[in-house]
């Protein structure tokens, strides 16, 4: 199979026929096995991926979960910065996304360049994020909090 970068590049992922016949679920299997891989996949996802999976769960959780777990690759079936979170927490493990150009209105709608510069305007100031952002924006941050712990992390800076 020859891989056209531009479309990969275009539309994040790779758009090649396959056999109907062809037994999916056997034969992803038989990769993961191969590979020593899990796939995790989100809530969100579509029930023909929730079956394939190792594990399902939200974002944060599955990339706590992949950092646990035996294997060299993690196939993350969600957004990108969720993918980016299982690289963090396993460093050592590849990490894989089906779709490059998947992403979360949430973390898409915050750019790496409005937030630096939003940081420059309030030096004096702590910044905190919530976990679900780009790999880029948690890294000029000076805490990134979860839903569960947000409000407990405000409240230490006000005592």
């Amino acid at each position: 199979m020859i891989i056209n970068v531009n479309t990969v590049d275009k539309i994040g992922f790779i758009d090649e026929y396959i056999d109907p016949k062809l037994d999916l679920p056997f034969e992803i299997a038989k990769l993961k096995k191969e590979k020593n891989a899990i796939i995790l996949a989100h809530y969100y996802q579509r029930p023909e991926i929730q079956e394939i999976a190792d594990f399902i769960g939200d974002s944060l959780a599955l990339s706590q979960k992949a950092e646990n777990i035996d294997a060299d690759i993690i196939v993350f079936a969600g957004v990108s910065f969720m993918a980016e979170t299982a690289k963090i927490l396993s460093p050592g493990k590849k990490v894989l996304v089906p779709d490059k150009n998947a992403g979360c209105s949430l973390s898409d709608s915050c750019k790496y360049s409005d937030f630096k510069a939003f940081i420059a305007k309030y030096p004096d100031h702590k910044v905190i994020t919530y976990v679900n952002t780009t790999a880029e924006i948690k890294s000029i941050s000076d805490i990134c909090c979860t839903s569960s712990n947000a409000v407990k992390i405000i409240d230490s800076f006000c005592t």
